[in-house]
């Protein structure tokens, strides 16, 4: 691109899904193992801004130690005529997109959860300076989204400045979400498409409503309406409601075409009040994930910033891989932390009546979501550490999921070797268990096991 002649690396779409490796990488910015980073644009007047400027606080790419993990936070003000504060997501989100289009420069997630890494061939051939990487985003902003006439971006390093900034950032990001609340799916005659995420899920499509958040919950359906409205043929657009197929499930006709025209025909429908059937796909940017536990029959969920293994022995990096690229997987759900203050939360699967374990951090932030006679019994981790700890305390809190428990009485007698239990259909979904035999392991895939009947044998000790 000849905009882009005085950047020393290439710019342009077909670097967006670079993955960048650890052995690959120069430095790292952000990411699962920094507690401080984050990316926010704000609306600003015309007079409040100079133009294309360019700050560094703290030291520069060139000035990082190789290897290293930084905390990391960029700030970008724009304004316009055509700019509102609606807008301020969905400019933000595009950073994402942008980042990507340049040579050796990896951006994943979005706002406090942003992971950014810079690879050694690019530095190498000259892209040791944020301000370069400022000029690429200035540019890609005016020239999609001309209703920017003035821009200026502030990156952050230094740690301190990250932690007091982010504070700020956190702010902004939970008054956005609350304008958002109150507006009923019902209410609407249209839902909001993005399929920003499509470079690394092909077949995935973010169906945004009033009351279900984009999965990266970055992109509200007031933020969907704003971009819609500004830029008709770019990666958020209208998505006409149609007809409600299912009010219980959240399955609706126009959401169903949406899905399958813009996954090639891979999807063909969405329930989106649920982690079961035909749950909404997930890119890989989510915020957190429910997962089912079977041995409980509960959900259990865990965000991305959780560094420790789950109730069910798995770390998020590990269920994200079963849950992200677009599938749709029973029992792994990617979803925005919003979502869960959502009245239509999981309501197919039980809502918070069928969570049983949460990171405490997360329970924390959306307490005040939880119906009161149950969030004093949702576990954390501070309470149980296995599946027999929490099954021990759902049923000493009296868990509704205990409810849901109905055992089999089965009685054998001294003599019997062998009976059969009648037992009503029995559905289970698995995902990644291994079975050996022969040499051999195979390890099921989005799995699922159903039994008619029960067949109980006496086992020698």
């Amino acid at each position: 691109m000849s905009m882009f002649e005085d950047i020393p690396v290439d710019v342009g779409v077909i670097y967006e899904g670079e993955r960048i490796r650890r052995n690959q990488m120069h430095v790292e910015l952000g990411g699962p193992k920094v507690e401080s980073k984050f990316e926010v644009v704000k609306n600003r007047s015309m007079d409040e801004i100079e133009d294309e400027k360019i700050t560094v606080i703290g030291p520069d790419l060139k000035d990082l130690e190789p290897g290293g993990r930084y905390p990391y936070g960029v700030w970008i003000d724009v304004a316009g005529k055509g700019v509102e504060e609606e807008l301020e997501g969905v400019i933000e989100r595009r950073v994402h997109e942008f980042c990507n289009y340049i040579e050796g420069f990896m951006h994943l997630n979005q706002r406090y959860d942003i992971w950014l890494r810079l690879s050694k061939k690019s530095f190498e051939k000259g892209l040791n300076s944020f301000k370069l990487i400022g000029k690429v985003l200035h540019k890609l902003f005016k020239s999609d989204l001309p209703f920017i006439e003035k821009i200026q971006t502030t990156f952050v390093t230094d740690p301190e400045k990250v932690k007091e900034m982010r504070k700020e950032a956190m702010e902004i990001y939970d008054a956005r979400d609350a304008k958002a609340r109150g507006l009923k799916d019902e209410d609407v005659e249209e839902f909001y498409g993005c399929t920003l995420c499509q470079s690394f899920a092909p077949t995935h499509c973010c169906v945004i409503t009033p009351q279900r958040y984009a999965n990266c919950g970055a992109i509200s359906w007031f933020d969907g309406r704003a971009a819609a409205r500004v830029d008709p043929k770019g990666p958020i657009f209208k998505v006409e409601r149609g007809e409600c197929l299912d009010a219980r499930t959240g399955e609706w006709s126009g959401a169903n075409k949406t899905i399958k025209e813009n996954t090639m025909g891979e999807i063909t429908r969405v329930q989106l009040y649920t982690a079961f059937g035909f749950p909404h796909t997930s890119c890989g940017c989510f915020e957190a994930i429910a997962f089912y536990i079977p041995e409980v029959d509960g959900m259990g969920i865990v965000h991305r910033g959780f560094g420790e293994r789950t109730v069910n022995g798995l770390p998020f990096s590990t269920m994200a891989d079963s849950t992200a690229g677009g599938r749709q997987v029973d029992g792994f759900h990617g979803l925005s932390i919003e979502y869960m203050r959502s009245p239509k939360f999981l309501q197919v699967d039980g809502g918070w009546n069928r969570i049983v374990w949460m990171p405490a951090t997360v329970k924390e932030r959306v307490k005040g979501f939880i119906p009161k006679d149950v969030v004093d019994k949702i576990a954390t981790e501070n309470e149980v550490k296995t599946i027999d700890e929490l099954k021990a305390l759902l049923e000493e809190m009296e868990h509704p999921v205990v409810e849901r428990w109905k055992a089999i009485p089965v009685e054998v007698a001294p003599e019997v070797e062998e009976a059969e239990v009648a037992a009503p259909p029995l559905e289970v979904p698995i995902s990644g268990v291994p079975i050996v035999a022969g040499g051999f392991k195979v390890i099921l895939k989005d799995a699922k096991i159903y039994a008619k009947k029960v067949i109980i044998r006496r086992v020698e000790k």
